[in-house]
């Protein structure tokens, strides 16, 4: 079997998602999902890139074609090109998993377990209306609640958001008792000192995790901050390859690993990070609010991976893109569940493409009260 065509699919809904189709001349073609939202074409640019080191290879080389492409432009692929490279060894295991007549799970090591509990997006709003959100979601059966750091609007000041972010967490705790699980997600939006005050202020409302209290440019940022807390801290989703992860795991800085199977390299790195974390007892929680393919190999890797904790799943499968993707992976009550059908447990329809032109419009921006940038 050998690799012919490599096509890339910019898919607009409410934000633009890129989808990467390889097929072979055996007539088995796999599907993968790149994940730098808002930089679909430079991921595809690098994908096409890629394109003539891959035309003709063997397709269940997965592990030689990842070396290839990370390493075959002399300069090693940054965080676009992992992205594509993630897309593409995504679409290299549905191939070999659909020609082998196997979920992509049981080259992975097979079950571990037998459903995949799942966290849902709370949208922003004032307190009482999040409030009102996380008690609908656990209402419908989910185990877990997440929802944003406040923000002022287009402004976010630091110390407001900090007081305003404990305030929420403090009623939604009030609100569902002590048993459903809170993640709090900061978005990269403070610098160490806040993020200290807003960890230190919530540990009484024992949240599952602070996810991305601080940038991630700098680890040593997460070295500082886990020194003063000890509240659970999540990272990773921006992360590129196992080289950017190897701080914060081995000097254990991280509670929760928060790597993007669309970002870090696909299926084949993640999993490498994955045994890593599990050297260090770090339980995975990846990264997805991404589309169906993006959902589908998380799950996979979720299903075959013993150190993991929680799935993000910001779209519902089943409820986005349904008839782009007419099959997509089983989900019921909060979790996701083994697909049984060979590959990702995707169909993907490209007769639908037409429906979903890409939408304009770049990334959602913060400023400071004094109309300084700050992170979104």
């Amino acid at each position: 079997m050998k690799i012919t065509s490599i096509k890339t699919h910019i898919v607009g809904e409410v934000r633009n998602f890129l989808f990467v189709v390889v097929e072979t001349d055996e007539g088995i073609t796999g599907i993968g999902e790149a994940g730098i939202t808002w930089r679909e074409e430079a991921m595809a640019g690098f994908v096409h890139a890629l394109t003539p080191s891959l035309i003709g290879q063997d397709p269940n080389r997965i592990e030689h074609l990842w070396q290839v492409m990370h390493r075959c432009g002399f300069f090693p692929g940054g965080r676009i090109g992992a992205a594509a490279i993630s897309a593409i060894d995504i679409a290299l295991w549905d191939i070999k998993a659909k020609a082998l007549n196997v979920p992509v799970y049981e080259l992975l090591g097979g079950l571990v377990r037998e459903k995949v509990v799942c966290y849902p997006h709370v949208p922003d709003g004032t307190l009482e209306e999040m409030v009102a959100g996380c008690r609908q979601k656990i209402d419908a059966g989910w185990k877990f609640v997440r929802f944003n750091l406040p923000s002022q609007g287009d402004n976010l000041e630091p110390t407001t958001s900090v007081r305003e972010g404990v305030a929420l967490v403090e009623a939604v705790r009030n609100e569902l008792g002590p048993e459903a699980e809170i993640i709090i997600d900061v978005h990269t939006r403070l610098d160490p000192p806040d993020a200290i005050a807003l960890c230190r202020q919530l540990e009484q409302c024992r949240p599952y995790f602070v996810e991305d209290p601080v940038r991630c440019e700098n680890p040593a940022a997460i070295g500082r901050l886990r020194q003063h807390v000890a509240t659970p801290i999540a990272m990773g989703e921006q992360y590129a390859t196992k080289w950017e992860f190897r701080e914060a795991l081995e000097n254990d800085w991280i509670d929760f690993c928060r790597l993007d199977v669309c970002n870090v390299g696909g299926l084949t790195e993640a999993r490498k990070i994955a045994g890593w974390c599990e050297t260090h007892y770090i339980p995975i929680a990846p990264h997805n609010p991404l589309g169906p393919v993006s959902t589908a190999a998380c799950l996979q890797l979720d299903l075959a991976t013993s150190n993991f904790a929680v799935q993000e799943c910001a779209r519902i499968p089943g409820e986005v893109l349904s008839d782009l993707f007419p099959v997509q992976v089983p989900f019921e009550n909060g979790f996701m569940l083994p697909p049984t059908t060979p590959g990702l447990g995707v169909e993907f329809d490209e007769a639908a493409l037409e429906k979903y032109p890409p939408v304009e419009g770049d990334c959602p921006r913060l400023t400071r009260a004094d109309g300084s940038f700050t992170n979104w």
